[in-house]
């Protein structure tokens, strides 16, 4: 691309401007699984069922595992200047899933374009599991607060 400029040589674009920066969609993903974690009520990401979380707690621990567990249950597409985000979830019983789905969208949304300038064009949550106080807990989520 070539720009012109009004006036002596050299480019007229600041030095921060020169080039390009793409985020990949991974990067995204594990900035919009670490944002949903914060949310209180969330009691996990990705598939709804303790097996199959266990079974995933167990392939993200093993060395050159195929995902990391932060990016877990969330699938990002990423544009030049926007991304659309897919999140699963799991809520712990009792509390509000519509007040919970609110407050992960506002924190994913937020951090997402506070840490790449992407303009989120929607966050989409599946809830697939509903955490009961009596269910033993296989698969400790890291909770960031």
């Amino acid at each position: 691309m070539t720009e012109s400029s009004s006036g002596g040589g050299g480019s007229a674009k600041e030095p921060g401007d020169r080039g390009r920066t793409s985020i990949s969609d991974g990067v995204v993903e594990k900035i919009a699984g670490l944002a949903a974690r914060e949310v209180v009520g969330v009691h996990a990401m990705g598939s709804g069922t303790a097996l199959s979380r266990t079974f995933g707690a167990v392939r993200d621990r093993v060395p050159g595992g195929q995902k990391a567990s932060v990016s877990r249950g969330v699938k990002a597409e990423v544009g030049e200047v926007q991304t659309a985000l897919d999140l699963e979830i799991v809520v712990d019983y009792g509390v509000s899933i519509r007040d919970v789905a609110r407050a992960v969208r506002e924190n994913v949304i937020s951090e997402v374009e506070r840490m790449t300038g992407l303009e989120v064009v929607e966050v989409n949550i599946a809830v697939s599991d509903v955490k009961l106080p009596d269910e033993p807990d296989e698969e400790p989520e890291t909770r960031l607060h």
